[in-house]
């Protein structure tokens, strides 16, 4: 009788441990995070089995509730649930908010009763689409964001209280991560850190955009590694972050899938650090055709910040972008400091094969995480 007992005990652990053990392994994966802005009929050329997670992008504030603008984006919604069926572990998730997209943010949260409304009405719309939590696009709380948005010094602690309302309605179940800026006023100032961070799943790090549309200089938007004249980096960000105290495991690396534009830019460093007026944009699946040696770009590589970047002397257009390299650099950089996963912006700038999301998983395939 005693030794059945004990054997009994024998196979009830080794199971526990082979619980946790798969638990470990499950967690552990790199996480590989879109966020999505398409419409539905879009998403079935991209290689959704490659992703960790989705985010729809953007629902937005009616009152202090969140809220789907429109028919077709509750399609689009609906759609990417239904991409589960082509990659079951799949999580989707609804944001708020996006640049532009969080006008009302700062009064409406600094309400108790409308934070509640509003986690309370996260977790209807979660229910309703079968959804598996929410990430918040603020941008940006206490720090100057959109021109024209209200912002308060107050909202920092606020974001705190209404992180801790949305735990309160999800429970531990559903996922809360939220988008944060890269540049140090919104690192310093934006979020209280020690108490977020307990609370949320992950921090999605805005690593690009480093150097903006709003800026007259021009820079590398999305380096790796700060260089002598450029401190704002995605390794800067994270440094700082875990020396606030923040688990590497709770931070995502962003990487663009898009290049910035300026024009009137001088010669001088081939562009790079002069002054020039913000032009545009470039999807990364239109680089061969907007961004090329047809097009009359000379491409050069800043091997501090591991950065790529290109000028057209005839034009006088400056381009500052993520490439092959640079992504490949980022996701190893995410493997080897094991941090939470990478994500970017957004899926249907890239190439529907031979993209970026599958240099990605080649390298997440074939690297100890």
């Amino acid at each position: 009788m005693q030794r059945i007992f004990y054997c009994t005990l024998f196979v009830l652990a080794s199971l526990l441990i082979n619980a946790q053990t798969s638990d470990r392994s499950k967690n552990s994966q790199l996480q590989v995070i879109a966020y999505y802005s398409g419409n539905a009929s879009q998403l079935a050329q991209y290689p959704v089995e490659k992703l960790t997670h989705i985010i729809y992008s953007f629902c937005h504030l009616k009152g202090s509730r969140l809220n789907v603008d429109n028919a077709n984006d509750t399609l689009t919604i609906r759609t990417l649930i239904k991409a589960r069926q082509r990659n079951p572990s799949l999580k989707v998730m609804l944001s708020l908010g996006g640049w532009g997209g969080c006008e009302q943010c700062s009064p409406v949260f600094a309400s108790e009763l409308n934070r509640k409304e509003f986690a309370s009405s996260v977790k209807e719309l979660c229910d309703y689409f079968g959804a598996d939590g929410i990430d918040l696009d603020w941008e940006y709380p206490a720090i100057k964001g959109h021109p024209g948005h209200p912002y308060s010094k107050d909202d920092r602690q606020n974001f705190t209280s209404l992180i801790q309302s949305l735990r309160d309605s999800l429970g531990s179940k559903r996922e809360i991560s939220f988008a944060a800026g890269g540049l140090d006023n919104f690192l310093q100032e934006s979020v209280e850190w020690l108490k977020v961070t307990p609370l949320v799943d992950r921090i999605n790090l805005m690593s690009y955009d480093l150097v903006g549309g709003f800026d007259t200089v021009t820079g590398h938007h999305t380096p790796l590694y700060s260089n002598k004249s450029q401190i704002s980096s995605a390794d800067h960000a994270i440094r700082y972050l875990i020396k606030t105290g923040v688990p590497a495991d709770k931070i995502v690396i962003g990487a663009a899938f898009y290049a910035r534009t300026w024009i009137n830019v001088a010669s001088t460093n081939n562009g790079l650090y002069q002054a020039g007026r913000f032009k545009s944009f470039i999807p990364y699946h239109s680089f061969e055709e907007q961004l090329s040696k047809k097009k009359g770009f000379v491409f050069y590589y800043d091997n501090a910040a591991k950065a790529s970047y290109a000028y057209n002397a005839k034009d006088k257009v400056f381009a500052t972008f993520d490439d092959e390299r640079s992504i490949g650099l980022k996701t190893s950089y995410a493997i080897k400091n094991k941090l939470n996963g990478i994500m970017f912006w957004e899926l249907t700038l890239d190439k529907p094969s031979k993209g970026y999301v599958d240099l990605i998983d080649s390298i997440k395939s074939t690297s100890s995480y």
